[in-house]
């Protein structure tokens, strides 16, 4: 017999199969001694009250064995399909070439930056040295921005079933188990990049290639048919082409633009990066002055309407760490990020106010491009308030609220330094204004959590791309040129590893049926 159960447990309970399987055989009145497996199918923690509790779904199997779980990788031999050309390796591209592959048609992959061990270097300069590689950063590279990020897995996609066959796939390629069950699952800056080197691993034992330090500068289109691009004198073709470059390849969109492809502006966010002792956080979201040794660092989502724009937390990186994302050496951008037992002393989070294409008319002459060039003189804006090179412009959260200049700020995570500045001063107003108030609310909504013990560091501009390259509904091609198939975050549809992952699986589903 098969019993599908919730219960509701301890933290310590939760961590210990013993503890919960009594549970279990409390709750379904039976002896302890009938269970004879139990499968783990989903785990959150409930923090609302003041004793925190964790939610338990299981299926219990009693009197019979748990059938085990398949985690054999099955890819065809694609090396003499035909070939589909993907720009970028993000979680939109490498996903649409293992949909690809399973489908029959070879991908090949050209990806701007380098392979991970070499990226690795390249980023260790950014946060040593304050070199930053345009082609070799963040941002890009194997994998794209999700490779040196936590690894946040949570989406509100409601296409259940992709999202599952996007985590199988990721544990498959040795991510935790865990992943499959946790609520807000999350796989570690430090664990993913063997993680998208395996991957890259399966598709080219496939048959796919992958081309990297290839960066796309033309395209080869024929009576609106997109036929293949261009990396400098080399011509790559074939039956489509998948563009996955990611929201910081602005290169792409101005490519697209000169050729007058059709783009569209849309509403984007804009802000800074905010950071608290990580235990301040806990005892806020968990009513306690020391968290419990079975929960994990706790988390935080904020969103609040001020004076008509939405201010929100974005990307929270509990138990983690801040880095410089910039992709050029004029502009200072930072990110958060967090390894998987997010254990750091810090806790950080992206807090944006929205931005719509009315805001920006000071930048009408730049057309659809408008939010590019906000985003790149807001950046080349922190990088003139910060030290030297990626050294940021900083602020206690406290002082900014009330326009005061920050003597001495705390220790923060962000290895290239930050520099007092008075933030609340060279800000865009429509962006510092709502921040000030928005901390004023969320401080009300989390008691303590407006305070000079947390610091601002500038600038946080990169969470989405203030283009869209639009698409049909059905078929999600361009609108315009054939074969053309804008996908995930750099395209305006995705936000998110596991919603950019399963954009690629959509597209590459759509251009096997065109």
């Amino acid at each position: 017999m098969i019993k599908d159960t919730q219960i509701v447990v301890t933290p310590e309970e939760a961590a210990k199969e013993e503890l919960y399987t009594a549970k279990v055989a409390e709750s379904l009145a039976i002896e302890l001694k009938e269970i004879t497996a139990i499968k783990v199918l989903k785990r959150s923690i409930d923090a609302r009250k003041g004793q925190v509790k964790i939610l338990m779904r299981l299926e219990v199997y009693i009197g019979e064995e748990m059938p085990e779980e398949d985690l054999e990788l099955h890819y065809p031999d694609v090396k003499d399909k035909e070939a589909v050309i993907i720009v970028g390796s993000g979680p939109a591209g490498l996903f649409a070439a293992l949909r690809l592959i399973e489908l029959g048609m070879k991908p090949i992959i050209l990806e701007r930056g380098k392979e991970v061990s070499d990226r690795k270097l390249d980023i260790a300069k950014i946060n040593r040295e304050s070199i930053v590689d345009p082609d070799s950063n963040y941002a890009f590279g194997e994998g794209g921005a999700g490779t040196f990020s936590d690894g946040k897995l949570y989406t509100r996609s409601k296409k259940r079933g992709n999202v599952q066959s996007v985590l199988k796939i990721l544990q498959q390629h040795g991510a935790d188990p865990d992943i499959m069950v946790d609520a807000h699952p999350h796989i570690g800056t430090n664990k993913l990049p063997r993680i998208i080197q395996k991957i890259r691993e399966t598709i080219v034992n496939a048959g796919g290639e992958f081309h990297f330090n290839h960066r796309v500068d033309g395209l080869i289109i024929d009576s609106k048919q997109i036929k293949g691009v261009k990396v400098g004198d080399n011509s790559f073709k074939g039956k489509a082409v998948i563009l996955a470059t990611g929201h910081s390849a602005r290169d792409i969109y101005e490519l697209l633009h000169e050729n007058n492809i059709l783009l569209e502006a849309k509403s984007f966010a804009m802000g800074v990066r905010i950071e608290h002792p990580q235990k301040l956080i806990d005892q806020i979201q968990y009513h306690c002055k020391i968290r419990d040794e079975y929960l994990p660092a706790a988390a935080y989502s904020l969103v609040k309407q001020v004076d008509g724009r939405g201010v929100y937390s974005f990307c929270m990186c509990p138990g983690g760490f801040i880095v410089p994302a910039a992709t050029a050496d004029n502009e200072v951008v930072v990110n958060g990020m967090s390894p998987s037992r997010r254990d750091s002393k810090y806790a950080n989070s992206g807090m944006v106010v929205e931005i719509r294409t009315e805001d920006l008319e000071q930048y009408k002459e730049y057309g659809v491009l408008a939010g590019l060039q906000f985003q790149k003189e807001y950046e080349q804006m922190a990088f003139r308030n910060g030290g030297m090179g990626q050294v940021a412009p900083a602020q206690r959260m406290m002082d900014f609220v009330k326009g005061k200049v920050s003597n001495g700020i705390p220790d923060t995570s962000y290895q290239p330094g930050i520099i007092s500045s008075p933030m609340h001063m060279w800000l865009p107003e429509h962006i510092g204004k709502r921040l000030q108030e928005g901390f004023k609310i969320f401080g009300k909504k989390m008691n303590g959590y407006l305070t000079n013990d947390a610091v601002i560091i500038g600038v946080e501009s990169r969470t989405s791309s203030p283009i869209r390259i639009p698409r049909e509904k059905e078929n999600l091609q361009h609108t315009e040129i054939k074969g053309l198939y804008p996908c995930g975050e750099g395209a305006g549809y995705a936000g998110g590893i596991v919603s950019a992952a399963v954009d690629g699986q959509r597209v590459a589903e759509a251009l096997l049926g065109n």
